[in-house]
């Protein structure tokens, strides 16, 4: 269950996060609902996903996961279309995530 509240608390980080550029500064209403709606969910995801998972697992996961998730979202929502350099950059980011959460030591409290 820890690893679904882990992917639900990125998956709204990143929403929050996509929507930040349309508040304008916070002065649209409706993008800004969106970002702190998405940074109160991300953050009670990520209270449930440090329960069942150590925390530093959980925040390497959450953080890379959620970079590659907002420029993807990004790339799709606001067009902004980064080079090849910037998705090998990504790679090594997830890489990273797999060879930490596959480590032959066992993830314990």
């Amino acid at each position: 269950m820890g690893w679904l509240f882990l992917l639900l608390g990125v998956l709204a980080e990143a929403t929050s996060h996509v929507a930040l550029k349309a508040t304008n500064g916070f002065s649209n209403f409706w993008p800004s609902v969106i970002v702190i709606f998405g940074h109160l969910l991300a953050f009670l995801f990520l209270g449930q996903a440090v329960k069942n998972l150590p925390v530093g697992i959980v925040h390497a996961s959450w953080a890379g996961l959620a970079i590659i998730l907002v420029t993807y979202m990004s790339s799709l929502v606001y067009k902004q279309h980064l080079d090849t350099k910037v998705w090998i950059g990504m790679l090594f980011i997830a890489v990273g995530i797999a060879l930490i959460n596959l480590s032959s030591t066992p993830h314990t409290h």
